[in-house]
Formats: structure tokens, C-alpha cells, sequence
């Protein structure tokens, strides 16, 4: 970079971004033309405890810590600087989940994440009751579900909020959340901005009805949108943050936001007609919606923008795992044979080889499910390929096809908007899963029949995202909206790379998912019939007490 940078970086004219994805923690500075200065990141694990998927608030901040250090040497080594305070911060994380705190501040019962499907009863009731799709992973559901269960923790719940809204909480002192994110805990009143009243005061009716005395709206956490401010930056947050102290207290930051919102932010995808994908362990759209939609689809949540304004999200919770498993298998054989490969280079081969690939797949099938899928209706998942006898066993309809298997779900979703007449002018996409170039976008242009576009800018993700509406909350003109921000201030004058949907690759995906549905009984009876470490299948006669648990 440029003695520019350096003198941003010293000045403080810089925005820090940090993001805890379900893989990764990313922490990225930008500087006053948006542009990543630095990048620190640390990976981590989600763990299967007493049937639930968690992390540990201990491995939270140990691996923002990690991040930050990171990216301080990071500024060390490109700019010859020291990386001493930032302009402005903000916090993102994976949306959803379940943190629960007494009056204390003490977590009530482990984290639980969006990746958890135990919630079926809860989410049934509240759907019905609501008339909204109130999704398994939802904050809502997941207190619904602990009241339902009867779990102890609940009389003592003082503050309920999301993985993004705790760190925000810790660094601040601030129970805020922003919209986009909140809109994932319980559903947000259009013209209100708030969450809807109608609506809470029916959850204490049906709580109450259950033995649980809560008053919803105090619990949960203030809602903010896009440029509004949020708190500052404490003495204890910024030891929490960087024990080094290389940030200052004072600090100004955004609300924070889930990492579908930073997404929409890092594809520039607020605006209606818009939408993107986002591929990842999850994988998941996001389209802006220009109205209501008429229906009701237990497919769709119904979320917002970071800005408040509606929007559609099919939210598939298998992704990428499974082609990571098997690119590591490829891995292993290749160093097996004594050829020294890195997993990059392997990715590059696997998903160039599908470009070669039967347009249709071959014959074959996989199913992704390393965990449950709500859209598909299944609340655990057995990973599964399978192939009739007279399917040939190439290298390229195999990688075809576990490319397929990993867009499969989301077709599924994105056929309910199409039916609901919602149409995109612009579909953007990022994740690992497009790094690989023309691979995964012209299958996800095959998928949904729609124009695919891929930008250098969004290649940090949903890190650099937050890091843009923190540079908004400290940065825009006066009474600029967040759409006109993006387009004249962040995005003007990028570069895009758009693959529209070839005919052929369309025809092939059409006929992949015609058998991929109809063979949908087949990875359900992977579910009753194989069992998962020492716990029974679904079909034994004396199942255990975690059969709605997903695998490891």
C-alpha cells in the first residue's frame, strides 16, 4: 500500500470491520476509500455438546483477540506503521442462535447457534399463531422451545440477544442490536422499525400459558438501523479487544449486524430487486423485496436490510461443509501418492474438473446434510452420494455433482419467490465456494436462471461489510441513505465479472433436481436407519432422548 494508508492508519481516518463467521473470526481495516488496509482472521470450531451446536463465550474472545493481534501485524508489515486506534467499529456475526443472561450478566445456558433444528414444536406453534414463518434457528423459537421444554434457566432470563449483539454488548455496555439482525430474533412492524407489538404480546400470552411469566419486549435487545449510532468503546472493551491496548476507549460504534446484513453490504445488495448469495457452511440468499408477498412459506424468512427494508431470506443450513470433506479426501490421495499439494491448489482442480462434467450430473446424487434442513423438512442429515449402475463414475460429473448438491436446497427456496412473481435485476455472490473463478457462478446462474455477478471488492466478505456501515455511521452526508452511500461512495466505479446462465447448464440443473426431489426419500431413510455415534437411528424402537440432535 501506499504512505497514504500509513498516514490514514496513523491519523485514525480508518473503520475496523470484525466478523465471527461459523468458521472463521475476521477482523479487516479500511481506509477512507473503503478499501482493506489490513486483515487479521482466526479460525474456529463449532462443538456438538449435550446435542446442541455451540461455541464457547471463552473461544469468543480468544479468537477476536487472535484477529485483532493479526491484523495489527498485519498493518505492521505492509505499511511500516503501528496500528494505534481506528476511526470507527463495528461487530457482525452469524445471525440468530439463542444467548441467554440473568441480571448478572452470567449466560444462562450455552450458546446456541443457528445451526441447531430441537425447536420444531416451538417454531409450528409460533408460525401458526404469528402467521409468519417463524424459522427452527430464530432467537424466538429458541426461547419458545427452552419454555416448551421447561428448562429451569428461564425464570432467571434477564436479556436475550445474538452472538453479534453480545460482543457489541461487552465492548459497549449497549443492548442494541441492528435490524437487519434483529429481524432474525423476532419479527420487525414495517412501519414501526421495532418489533411487532401484536406479536409480543401474544408470546407472553402463549409463555404464560406454558408456566413462564417473561415480558418479551424487555428482554429483548434495543433496534437500530444503518448509520444511527451505538455506543462507544469502554476501557474494559477495549481490553477485551486488544490487551496489547493498540485501541482506545472512546471509539464510535455502528449497531451491530448479523452476517446476512453485512453480505447485503458487501455485494451491495440493499436496494429492492437486488439480491445475493452467500456460500459458506450455510449457504443462503438474500433478495429485496419491492412489497409484501402473498403467501406464507415456511421456506422464506421474512428479514431485513441493515437501512429496515424488506427482504426474502432462503437460509439453507448445509453448505460447503461436505466439498470440503471430500476436496480433504482428494488431499490425503494425492499426498498418499507423495504429490505435495496445498488445499487451494486442490480446490482449483476439483471444481475446474466439473466444468467438464455431464450438464446434468451424470446420473448421480448427493445430498449435503451433514445436520438437519429445515426447507426440506429434515431435522437431522446423513451426507450421502449415490449413483445408479449405469451412471459413469468421472471425476467431472462427480465434482458436478457435489457442486449441484450444494445449490440444490437453495433452488428449492428461490423457486417459492419465482412462483411468488418476485423477479432480480441483479444477483451478486460471494463466499469460499465462488473463489474458485467460473466454477460455482455459472452453476448458481444454472440454479436459479438469473445473472450472476462476482466483484473483487466483496472478496473479505462480510468482515470488510461491517467495517463499510461502521464507516457510514461516522461518515455520511447528512441524510444520505444507505443505498446512495453504497453506490456513490463505496461501489462506484468497481469492477464486476457477470456470467449469465448458459441454456444447456440450465436444462442440466433442471433434470439434477428432478432426481435430487424425488430421491428425497432416500437420505430419509439415511436418517432412520444409520446411526450416528452411539446415538440410535431414527427408526429404533427405543430411541434416546436427543433424536431431534444433529450429527457431529
Amino acid at each position: 500500500m501506499t504512505t497514504d494508508a500509513g498516514a490514514a492508519i496513523t491519523s485514525g481516518r480508518t473503520a475496523l470491520g470484525i466478523e465471527l463467521g461459523s468458521t472463521r473470526i475476521k477482523a479487516v481495516l479500511i481506509g477512507p476509500d473503503h478499501e482493506p488496509l489490513a486483515v487479521g482472521s482466526h479460525d474456529w470450531e463449532n462443538q456438538l455438546v449435550d446435542g446442541l451446536w455451540t461455541y464457547s463465550l471463552d473461544e469468543v474472545w480468544s479468537g477476536v483477540q487472535r484477529s485483532v493481534s493479526a491484523l495489527a501485524e498485519d498493518v505492521r508489515r505492509r505499511h511500516d506503521v503501528e496500528l494505534a486506534g481506528v476511526g470507527a467499529l463495528g461487530v457482525s456475526a452469524m445471525m440468530h442462535g439463542y444467548l441467554a443472561f440473568d441480571a448478572d450478566g452470567t449466560l444462562l445456558a450455552p450458546f446456541r447457534t443457528w445451526r441447531n433444528t430441537n425447536t420444531g414444536r416451538a417454531t409450528e406453534r409460533l408460525s401458526a399463531e404469528f402467521g409468519v414463518n417463524i424459522p427452527h434457528r430464530w432467537s424466538v423459537a429458541h426461547l419458545y422451545q427452552a419454555v416448551l421444554d421447561g428448562e429451569e434457566h428461564v425464570g432467571r432470563l434477564d436479556h436475550l440477544t445474538t452472538l453479534a449483539g453480545y460482543v457489541h454488548w461487552q465492548l459497549t455496555g449497549e443492548k442494541v442490536l441492528g435490524v437487519g439482525d434483529a429481524s432474525g430474533m423476532f419479527p420487525i412492524d414495517a412501519t414501526t422499525g421495532g418489533y411487532d407489538a401484536t406479536m409480543l404480546a401474544r408470546f407472553d400470552q402463549l409463555a404464560a400459558e406454558a408456566g413462564a411469566e417473561l415480558g418479551l419486549a424487555g428482554l429483548l435487545p434495543a433496534v437500530a438501523v444503518a448509520g444511527q449510532p451505538a455506543g462507544t468503546l469502554t476501557e474494559a472493551g477495549a481490553r477485551l479487544l486488544d490487551p496489547a491496548g493498540r485501541l482506545r476507549a472512546g471509539t464510535p460504534l455502528c449497531p451491530p449486524e448479523g452476517d446476512a446484513g453485512t453480505g447485503m453490504v458487501a455485494t451491495n445488495s440493499v436496494a429492492p430487486r437486488t439480491g445475493n448469495v452467500s456460500a459458506g457452511t450455510s449457504i443462503f440468499a438474500m433478495v429485496v423485496l419491492e412489497g409484501d408477498l402473498a403467501g406464507v412459506h415456511r421456506e422464506l424468512d421474512l428479514v431485513t436490510t441493515p437501512a429496515g427494508d424488506p427482504v426474502a431470506m432462503v437460509h439453507c443450513n448445509n453448505g460447503a461443509s461436505e466439498l470440503d470433506a471430500w476436496a480433504g479426501l482428494f488431499t490425503q490421495f494425492a499426498r498418499a501418492l507423495g504429490a505435495e499439494v496445498d488445499s487451494a491448489q486442490v480446490f482449483q482442480t476439483l471444481f475446474t474438473a466439473a466444468l467438464d462434467g455431464a450438464r446434468d450430473g451424470g446420473g448421480m446424487l448427493a445430498y449435503n446434510y451433514l445436520s438437519g434442513e429445515p426447507i426440506t423438512d429434515f431435522e437431522e442429515g446423513r451426507p450421502l452420494f449415490l449413483r445408479s449402475p449405469d451412471s459413469p463414475l468421472d471425476l467431472g460429473s462427480f465434482m458436478r455433482t457435489q457442486l449441484f448438491s450444494s445449490l440444490a436446497t437453495l433452488r428449492i427456496g428461490m423457486d417459492v419467490l419465482q412462483a411468488e412473481g418476485v423477479r432480480l435485476d441483479r444477483m451478486f455472490a460471494h463466499g469460499g465456494l465462488f473463489k474458485t473463478e467460473g466454477v460455482a457462478q455459472r452453476f448458481l446462474a444454472a440454479a436459479i436462471d438469473t445473472p450472476v455477478s462476482v466483484g473483487d471488492v466483496a472478496a473479505e466478505g462480510g468482515a470488510w461489510g461491517i467495517a463499510v456501515l461502521a464507516a457510514f455511521a461516522t461518515g455520511r452526508a447528512p441524510g444520505q441513505d444507505l443505498a446512495d452511500y453504497l453506490a456513490t461512495s463505496v461501489f462506484a466505479g468497481t469492477s464486476l465479472q457477470t456470467v449469465e446462465p448458459d441454456p444447456d447448464d440450465v436444462a442440466g440443473f433442471d433434470a439434477f433436481m428432478r432426481r435430487y426431489v424425488a430421491a428425497l426419500p432416500v437420505e430419509r431413510a439415511a436418517v432412520a436407519h444409520v446411526r450416528v455415534g452411539d446415538r440410535p437411528a431414527a427408526s429404533d424402537p427405543t430411541p434416546s432422548t436427543t433424536s431431534e440432535e444433529q450429527p457431529a
